[in-house]
């Protein structure tokens, strides 16, 4: 096994049987270097590795702190519902519906949706608890007409399999945009974020399959229970 290997599975060992519970401080570079006789650079390697499966967290000035024993992996490379990942998420999940509202569409949403302006939006927010605890905020946005019969029940469980089952319409394709940004007033007001400063945001401008965009929505998730990972081919 090569040094670089042996640190990550070492410190991942620890992290998920909780020898390192969530908040601890990981040994830094210069005592790793010591205790495995190895480069800094060997070293950095293990643990932004740790940071890419979101194990671990770096705090600048601080050091680097455990986050999840077990993050859930998303995977950026289909469009895949929420409910759909019920069964690899675990049984204590549960989707609460805080808002279902109806607005026209104007100011910033004209940026993100291919309509006219004052169309009319059907606008969900939904908190997903995992474990209970809140880790995601979806802020969806549906175009009113192009999502007929849409209703707060539906939301609460799948909207896609509404659409593709009940109202017979083919998804296509997504535009996605993935950022860390400052936590807003809603993350603060909808999420468990224990002290974190920013939120992942997976924004989806998605199509049917005759070109017509029918949604735009941010997923906003909490930086100690996921990672998201993808296939990339040359």
């Amino acid at each position: 096994m090569s040094k670089y290997n042996q640190i990550y599975s070492d410190l991942l060992a620890s992290i998920t049987t909780e020898r390192l519970q969530r908040g601890t401080r990981l040994p830094s570079e210069t005592e790793l270097m010591d205790s495995y006789q190895a480069s800094r650079g060997t070293v950095r390697r293990a643990i932004e590795q740790l940071q890419e499966r979101g194990f671990a967290q770096k705090i600048h000035g601080k050091g680097t702190f455990v986050l999840s024993p077990n993050p859930i992996e998303f995977q950026l490379g289909g469009i895949v519902s929420f409910h759909e990942t019920h069964a690899d998420l675990g049984d204590d999940v549960l989707t609460e519906v805080v808002e279902f509202t109806q607005i026209p569409l104007e100011g910033s949403l004209l940026q993100h949706i291919e309509a006219e302006p004052g169309t009319l939006i059907t606008r969900i927010k939904r908190v997903r608890h995992i474990d209970g605890k809140r880790v995601i905020l979806d802020i969806n946005h549906f175009v009113a007409d192009l999502i007929p019969g849409l209703d707060r029940t539906i939301a609460e469980q799948s909207i896609y399999a509404f659409i593709e089952q009940t109202l017979q319409l083919q998804i296509s394709y997504a535009q996605r945009t993935i950022k860390a940004l400052p936590r807003s007033k809603d993350d603060q007001a909808h999420l468990d974020l224990d002290g974190q400063s920013h939120v992942i945001v997976v924004s989806n401008q998605t199509f049917f399959q005759d070109g017509r965009q029918f949604e735009y929505t941010e997923s906003r998730h909490t930086l100690d229970k996921f990672y998201f990972s993808d296939i990339a081919r040359r």
